[in-house]
């Protein structure tokens, strides 16, 4: 195995951390905004107010985009498979 070779799969597994990774965390960053305007606008100041809407928007990010996550990372092991099986 040469090192392009191990650089495309360090490239390729960042990538699709960051791609299974992107709906839940965009979701908690939309949420998190929306809550911190609604705490300016009214001027509730409490911190705790903004954790059950972002555990909320993380969990249903989670059962929405699940099969979109598993399909990503199905596909990812499938090509690291197939980089193991064809370097023999």
């Amino acid at each position: 195995m040469t090192e392009q070779e191990l650089l495309d799969i360090m490239r390729d597994a960042v990538y699709t951390a960051l791609v299974v990774c992107a709906p839940p965390v965009l979701s908690a960053l939309v949420v998190g905004v929306i809550v911190s305007l609604f705490q300016a606008l009214t001027s509730l100041q409490e911190q705790t107010i903004a954790f059950i809407p972002k555990i909320v928007a993380v969990f249903v990010s989670l059962i929405v985009f699940a099969p979109f996550m598993l399909h990503t990372l199905s596909d990812f092991t499938t090509r690291l498979v197939d980089r193991i099986v064809s370097m023999q």
